[in-house]
C-alpha cells in the first residue's frame, strides 16, 4: 500500500514538472509559484496557499515536498487536507488514516480525519477520532470541539431515530400487567 501511495506521489511530482513550452520559466509553475525550493518552503508554501484557498495549488505544492523529503507525517496531514478542503473525501481519508497510523497523537489529523468521516455519514467512527483529539488537544481547540459537539448530537440523533419502534414485534399490555411481544400483523 505505501509503495503503492510513494509511486503515486512520484508520478503526480512528475506531472506537475513544467517543460518551459509554454514561454513561462522553467523554474515557475502556472500558480506563480518558484520551483526549485526546498521541501520545507514547498510545505510553507503549501500552508499559505491553503490559507488563501488555493487548494489545487497548495496540493501541487505539497507534491513538490513530498517528492523532495518523502511521504513523511507532515505532508501525509497536508496532502490529506487539501484534499478534504477539495472536497476529495476518498483520497483524503486514505491519507489521514497513514498520517494517523504514522503519528497517532497528531491532533489536527485526527480531527480532519473525523471530518472526512462525518462527511461520509460514519458518524461513530468520526466521533472516536474527535474523542482522541480533543482529549489529547485538552480541550483547548474550538474547532475541535465544536467537531465533537456535532459529531455527539448526530451520534445521539441518529441512535434516537434508530432504535424508534420498526420492528417487526410489538409489545402488547395483557390482563394484570403482564406484557409480551406479539409479532405485528
Amino acid at each position: 500500500m505505501r509503495n503503492f501511495a510513494l509511486l503515486f506521489v512520484t508520478l503526480l511530482v512528475a506531472a506537475c514538472q513544467t517543460t518551459g513550452g509554454n514561454g513561462r520559466s522553467m523554474t515557475e509553475d502556472p500558480s506563480g509559484v518558484t520551483r526549485g525550493a526546498n521541501a520545507e518552503e514547498n510545505m510553507a508554501i503549501g500552508h499559505q496557499l491553503m490559507d488563501e484557498g488555493q487548494y489545487d495549488d497548495a496540493l501541487k505544492a505539497y507534491y513538490r515536498a513530498a517528492g523532495e523529503k518523502g511521504l513523511t507525517v507532515d505532508v501525509l496531514a497536508a496532502l490529506g487536507s487539501a484534499n478534504l478542503r477539495m472536497g476529495r473525501l476518498g483520497p483524503a481519508e486514505q491519507l489521514l488514516r497513514q498520517a494517523a497510523e504514522a503519528d497517532p497523537e497528531f491532533t489536527p489529523v485526527l480531527n480532519n480525519l473525523g471530518v472526512v468521516l462525518m462527511e461520509k455519514g460514519e458518524t461513530s467512527e468520526a466521533l472516536g477520532f474527535f474523542r482522541k483529539a480533543f482529549a489529547l488537544d485538552s480541550g483547548t481547540s474550538d474547532e475541535i470541539r465544536n467537531n465533537l459537539r456535532l459529531a455527539l448530537a448526530k451520534f445521539e440523533n441518529s441512535a434516537y431515530h434508530e432504535t424508534k419502534n420498526d420492528s417487526e414485534f410489538a409489545l402488547v399490555r395483557y390482563g394484570g400487567g403482564d406484557y409480551r411481544l406479539k409479532k405485528k400483523p
